[in-house]
This record gives C-alpha cells, structure tokens and sequence, in this order.
C-alpha cells in the first residue's frame, strides 16, 4: 500500500489516499473532489478550476497523470 494526500494530487487539504494501485488512489481522490464539491468549499473549487484549466490544454492532462503515476510508482510501500 501507498498513500498520497490531495495536495500531493494538485488539491489543497492533507487527506490522505492510500491503495495498492494508483488507479485505486485516483478515485478515492475523485469520491473526495466530489464530496468538497458537494459541500462547496472554496479551496478545492479553486483547485478544481485549475484542473479544468488544464484539461483544456490538448495532452496536458495525460501528462500530468503520468507524472502523478510516477510518483505513485516511486513511493515506497506504507
């Protein structure tokens, strides 16, 4: 198992994600985005924006998941 923090993954608060996969950290990170979403704070919407922003820019968001992954690979086990 591995564990990364929001901020880790381009969020903006410390909760942590842990998972034998980074596949299974992304959507623990997604079911948080959500919940953050659906209580309207303000610092993951920011976060947020700047995620869409960089989806907008033609291989910028495949770019930075592989860059996440590799992190997630470098880790070393909890």
């Amino acid at each position: 198992m591995k564990t990364m923090t929001c901020k880790q993954l381009g969020g903006v608060c410390d909760q942590a994600f842990t998972a034998s996969s980074f596949d299974d950290l992304a959507q623990q990170s997604k079911a948080h985005v959500a919940e953050m979403f659906a209580q309207n704070d303000q610092a993951h919407l920011d976060a947020m924006q700047a995620m869409k922003s960089l989806m907008m820019k033609e291989g910028a968001m495949q770019e930075w998941f592989d860059a996440k992954r590799a992190e997630f690979d470098a880790l070393s086990e909890d």
